[in-house]
């Protein structure tokens, strides 16, 4: 049986609202300010949570230019790593006070440990959660690292075979990780609808026995969607506050208006799931009135019998039901009928 966790005061679970992280990456294009506005973008929005990302050039690679490092494809392609990461990575020391922010704004603000020096200083600022990137699932000495702190952790699968998904799972749980979530993603950027294969999130749930949600990298809304209607309790997007700045990591990310109506959309989308439900809700009941029923559809004598030409199924619903149709041809009216009236068993002699 899946086992539900808390991210401070929410609860991460199928049947739960949808718990939203908008993902600040790169997009802070190294301004402090606009870090911060990217805080106050994502609360406006409608996200629960922000995430960041915590490493250097130096913790995440080395300063080297041989063909290793030189990135071959994707959107940066001809970009040497260590300078990549040099533009990309958030500055360590706006991470305390960027999250006092968050919290202020009533958001959960946590991040992604790229080696045991950044989990070390995430565990001082006391996150509340940790998140796994798809490219260190193979990392198994950080898994194990983050497992330890007993917090949430929250792991992205993309690229990885369920071989090494089952790998990842099993170290953290063997280390002590208990409060776990994977997220499907496609590690394309950006990444096409049609590599999103999102029938994986039932099968990784039912797989792990684990709450499963969508690390998303498409350029629209309509995957959380869909992916929300297959049990995905966690949606996790990209904000940014202007693709035209043309960052690292823009070109796949949500503008504010946009990420707004993502969550908009997502919870619409978990209210229509509703429950198994069969028959009459309240707000059909008013609509009941236009189902079929018998009506007298000529005028009639009192005596006169009822026949297909004088008798019919229409709307609305306030006469016999239609079940009684052949029981009434060819009996008597007891009276004379106008036409339009609804047929009732007092008017059949």
């Amino acid at each position: 049986m899946k086992t539900a966790f808390q991210i401070n005061e929410r609860v991460i679970a199928s049947g739960c609202p949808v718990y939203i992280v908008a993902e600040i990456s790169a997009n802070h294009k190294k301004k402090y300010d606009q870090a911060v506005r990217l805080l106050h973008a994502a609360k406006e929005a409608g996200a629960d949570a922000v995430k960041l990302q915590t490493y250097t050039p130096d913790t995440i690679t080395i300063d080297c230019d041989n063909e290793y490092f030189r990135i071959k494809e994707t959107i940066w392609k001809g970009r040497n790593l260590y300078d990549l990461y040099g533009e990309a990575y958030t500055p360590w020391e706006w991470q305390p006070n960027l999250k006092l922010i968050a919290e202020g704004l009533g958001l959960d603000l946590f991040s992604t440990p790229f080696d045991s020096t950044a989990v070390d200083f995430l565990e001082n600022i006391g996150v509340p959660a940790y998140k796994i990137a798809s490219f260190e699932v193979v990392d198994l000495p950080l898994l194990r690292k983050i497992a330890k702190s007993g917090k949430p952790i929250i792991m992205s699968t993309g690229m990885a075979t369920l071989a090494e998904i089952d790998e990842a799972v099993q170290t953290i749980r063997e280390a002590g990780g208990t409060k776990l979530a994977l997220l499907k993603c496609t590690s394309a950027y950006p990444a096409l609808p049609e590599d999103m294969n999102l029938q994986t999130i039932p099968h990784l749930a039912e797989a792990f026995d684990l709450e499963v949600g969508l690390s998303d990298h498409t350029l629209g809304i309509a995957a959380p969607i869909a992916a929300v209607t297959l049990g995905a309790c966690i949606i996790e997007k990209h904000i940014t506050l202007s693709r035209a700045d043309k960052g690292p990591d823009d070109s796949f990310s949500l503008e504010p208006h946009e990420f707004k109506a993502m969550v908009e959309a997502v919870r619409a989308a978990e209210k229509a799931l509703g429950t198994v439900n069969y028959g009459m809700s309240e707000a059909e009941a008013k609509s009941r009135v236009f189902r079929r029923s018998l009506f007298v559809v000529k005028d009639m004598k009192a005596g006169e019998q009822f026949t297909n030409e004088n008798v019919r199924s229409i709307r609305p619903a306030y006469g016999l039901h239609t079940r009684y149709m052949d029981g009434v041809l060819g009996r008597i009216a007891r009276q004379d009928i106008n036409r339009g009236t609804p047929l009732t068993w007092n008017l059949i002699a």
